[in-house]
């Protein structure tokens, strides 16, 4: 037995000598905007991906725990702050950088799209939001991240609450609907929607209207909780 343990401690230590391994952090921010789902995406500088699109991320510094560096980097290269944010997947294919051995852990974040103003650091030539069925073709490995994410959303909006974190405080059941069709892609029946949505306690009516547009005034609802909750929505 002693001898096996020093066996170990020596391929640690010469694994630990040789291994050139960074560790970064990549969000994937989703919003709603109409009846479209957004991808924020920041254009590349540098080569091999010059003026190509990435994922907002980066490396996480010594001092830093994942979740930190997540909300660290996505304020500085997008000024997002205060969204919901969850880990989502690792992702470390040996070649996914071409500049070294990078493992990232991705992230999931979502927005509302009302009074959101982007700007980015001089290292990135853009920031935007891109429709999620037509985006570009991405640097490294984001395309896959992006994928993963969305089918995340899906199964997140099936049995959670997750949706209040696409909406502001108040809005109408109409926007509601909009935000499950933009993630679902597909057309939701009204009437079952409404009904389904109110019989399970997701929402209650705050007691005002809105004006939107030419349409006559709906009546507003908010979330009767705006933490995870697990529900059976659809």
């Amino acid at each position: 037995m002693p001898h096996k343990k020093a066996n170990f401690h020596n391929t640690a230590h010469a694994l630990h000598a040789t291994q050139r391994i960074c560790v970064a952090v990549d969000n994937c921010i989703f919003t709603v905007q109409g009846n479209k789902l957004l991808v924020l995406l920041i254009q590349m500088r540098k080569k091999p991906f010059e003026d190509m699109w990435a994922l907002p991320g980066g490396l996480i510094r010594n001092s830093e725990n994942l979740d930190d560096a997540a909300l660290r980097i996505l304020k500085e290269e997008t000024t997002l702050s205060n969204v919901y944010l969850e880990q989502l997947y690792t992702f470390g294919k040996p070649r996914r950088d071409p500049f070294g051995r990078v493992t990232s852990t991705a992230y999931l974040a979502l927005i509302p799209s009302r009074d959101v103003t982007l700007r980015t650091i001089p290292k990135y030539a853009d920031v935007r939001w891109w429709d999620f069925s037509r985006l570009p073709r991405l640097a490294y490995d984001h395309d896959q991240i992006v994928a993963y994410a969305k089918k995340r959303l899906v199964w997140k909006l099936e049995y959670t609450n997750i949706a209040w974190s696409l909406l502001p405080k108040k809005f109408t059941l109409t926007e509601l609907q909009r935000v499950y069709e933009a993630i679902l892609g597909k057309k939701l029946d009204k009437r079952n929607f409404r009904k389904k949505i109110l019989i399970i306690g997701l929402v209650k009516s705050v007691g005002a209207y809105a004006v939107r547009g030419a349409y006559r005034p709906a009546m507003l609802y908010r979330f009767i909780s705006r933490k995870p909750k697990i529900l059976e929505i659809l």
